[in-house]
Parts: C-alpha cells; structure tokens; sequence
C-alpha cells in the first residue's frame, strides 16, 4: 500500500509518501514555514510525490495529523486529506500529534511507558500517557503543570514533546527524554496511519478553543422580536 502523510500541526508544513508493504520512504519534502501552510502545502506534496515517484494516482490513502497543535494549521492539513481522499477515493487516516511523539519516544526507549506533552502556553499542557505497548491511558486533555508532573512520576514515564524540559524542571528530577519537538517526523504519521488503517474521518483535535475571538465590546446584542430599534 502506498500511502501519503501530510503534516501542517506545527512549524512544519511536510509530506511524504511511504510503501508499507516494504516498510520504505519512497519520497518527502519539509518545509519549517511557521505560518502560510495554506499557501505551500499543495507544492509540498507534488515534490514529495515527484520525489518518490509516484503520481495521485497510486496512492492507496492519505494520512494526516490531526492535532493537537497550531488551530490554522490543522485546518489545513485535514481539510486537504479529506479533499484528497475524496477526489481520488481512498480513506484519509488521522494519527494524533501526541501519539506520533509517543512512538518515537518509544522506540528510543522501548518497554516504557511514554508521556506526550506539549506545551500549550497559558500554564497549560496538552498531554496523553501510552502504556508500554502504546496504549493510550490518559488523555489527551489539557493538565496543569503539576498534573502532568504527576502522571509522569506514578508512570516512571518517558517525557517527549515541547512541555518535556518543564516536567523535568518542575518534578526536580532527571527523565528520559525523547524528542522535545512539537510535532514527529513526516514518516511517523505514515507508518502508524498503515498500522491504524481506514476508521473515522480525520477532524482536527482541539483541546481547547481558538485564540482568536470577538472581542465582548464587538458582540451585538440580540434584539428580541419587539424590539423597535
């Protein structure tokens, strides 16, 4: 099965295209753009398939991930998965950002548990426990800093993810660590989308809500049916 993974949940904005059957990248592109996913994702998957090969044509799914992560970027990313899978007729498979840092961080440090965490801002964490076969057993839900240091003690957890130095630094103690990054390389989200295979259609996971939002001052008031003004 050939299978294209797109990424837009961080500063990335990166696609490649992976052959499960022979475990193998055939092809990527990544581009570390901050914002403008909407502007450049479409060139990123043409060069990643250019690169391998391989034309729309032959795929047999498009993965993606779905969050949590940048609000806008998200949006992106799913909303092209689904057009895709759509237009060419192959499922589109979400792979959560929590569970891509996760098995990373588990193949560095196989048998352990693993505690994804990112750091939100607002003394937030977005956070997610997988057991020591990737199992999810908390989360992913937003946590206090002292809740997740918690989590990871009881768990004698792996941390991975951006919230990994603040664990270590508010628990006193030295963890294991994988990637400290915010989202996994391109490749993870493949291989763990074929491992998942087809199921519900990708939305974006949003533990909380967007940033942006009317200001109360610019709310106008609902006027009732007598209202004569």
């Amino acid at each position: 099965m050939k299978l294209l993974a797109i990424d837009c949940a961080a500063n990335l904005c990166a696609a490649c295209v992976y052959d499960s059957d022979a475990d193998a990248e055939l092809g990527r592109e990544v581009r570390d753009l901050g914002k403008g996913h909407a502007e450049h994702l479409m060139a990123v998957i043409e060069t990643a398939l250019e690169a391998s090969g391989a034309g729309y044509q032959d795929l047999n799914a498009v993965a993606v991930s779905i969050g949590p992560g940048s609000f806008t970027g998200l949006r992106v990313g799913v909303s092209t998965a689904r057009g895709l899978a759509l237009a060419l007729k192959i499922p589109a498979i979400g792979v959560t950002t929590l569970e891509a840092l996760a098995a990373e961080g588990a193949h560095a440090f196989p048998g352990r548990a693993v505690l994804a965490a990112l750091d939100a801002g607002r003394e937030e964490i977005h956070a997610a426990l997988y057991d020591r076969a990737l199992v999810e057993t908390y989360g992913p839900s937003v946590a206090t800093l002292a809740e997740a240091v918690t989590v990871a003690i009881n768990a004698d957890a792996i941390l991975v993810g951006t919230a990994a130095p603040l664990i270590a630094q508010s628990a006193g103690r030295v963890f294991d660590t994988g990637p400290v990054a915010a989202t996994a390389d391109i490749a993870t989200y493949a291989r763990l989308a074929a491992a998942k295979g087809p199921g519900e259609k990708p939305k974006p996971l949003y533990l909380r809500g967007a940033d942006a939002k009317p200001q109360a001052g610019f709310i106008l008031p609902r006027q009732g049916k007598g209202n004569d003004s």
